[in-house]
């Protein structure tokens, strides 16, 4: 009998314990964006500019930066308002958004527009606001996908009523996260697998907000320019190689003490 070797083993232990699925996200804080990633702070239009259009130009993107524009939400989903037993136990119906966007993904020209406001509860005003102003969702999508995004959202009176969620050119989920604490607070993520696959941001509500919501300093990047965590295993992998290269050991041992005839 030919037993496996330890590289063999580990390739097999590793595919079985995270398996082969599609991306999904890891969250990051922001000191994750390094130098080279996009910053849009939204003091660069005017106040009062509806759905902003920010070129690489208007942020000071480098050489393949995508151009990122905005709107209410994506092709596909639909207004809370349209049904609000659907959305969230305590979410506004004016931040929930229902369903899933279709491919290719892009903005819904008819969902409810953004603007750049002030935010006397944001030291870092302006921002920009859905409508209306500090309780509609933001829709962000980006002309080539990124590996990392995050923004400051805020002011938030309530944890865990607001979420950033990620999807892929198809439409997919690729993944959320929510907030934590109360105040401003950054929401950031990246994809768990490595790839460059986030090509829109939804932040909408998934709660409860009493108090509104907006966005500021929105980050992206790529890998490199977003420093990737490094990975914990998780202790059911720990111990499934554990369990692993004890077999392995024990099929040895008996291999050699009863060699084949």
């Amino acid at each position: 009998m030919r037993l496996p070797s330890l590289k063999q083993l580990v390739v097999a232990i590793t595919m079985a314990a995270t398996g082969t699925a599609s991306a999904g996200v890891i969250r990051v804080d922001e000191a994750a964006f390094q130098a080279g990633a996009g910053l849009i702070t939204f003091s660069e239009f005017a106040l009062g500019t509806v759905n902003p259009v920010y070129t690489p130009a208007a942020y000071g993107g480098g050489g393949g930066s995508p151009d990122v524009t905005f709107d209410g939400y994506f092709t596909g989903q639909s207004p809370g308002a349209g049904n609000p037993a659907a959305c969230p136990a305590g979410a506004a119906v004016s931040g929930c958004v229902l369903g899933n966007p279709t491919g290719p993904l892009s903005l819904d020209s008819a969902s409810p527009n953004t603007f750049i406001t002030t935010d006397g509860a944001n030291p870092t005003s302006p921002v920009l606001s859905g409508t209306p102003r500090f309780n509609g969702s933001i829709a962000i999508l980006f002309s080539s996908a990124q590996f990392g995004v995050g923004l400051s959202g805020g002011f938030f009176n309530a944890v865990g009523g607001t979420a950033i969620t990620a999807f892929d050119a198809a439409g997919n989920v690729i993944g959320s996260v929510s907030n934590t604490g109360l105040g401003i607070e950054f929401l950031g993520l990246v994809t768990d697998n490595g790839q460059a696959e986030i090509a829109g941001l939804l932040f909408s509500l998934v709660g409860e907000e009493p108090a509104g919501f907006a966005i500021d300093n929105l980050r992206f990047g790529q890998r490199g320019q977003v420093i990737e965590p490094t990975p914990v295993p998780e202790p059911a992998s720990i111990a499934l190689f554990g369990l692993g290269l004890a077999g392995l050991t024990a099929l040895r041992r008996r291999a050699r003490r009863h060699p084949a005839a």
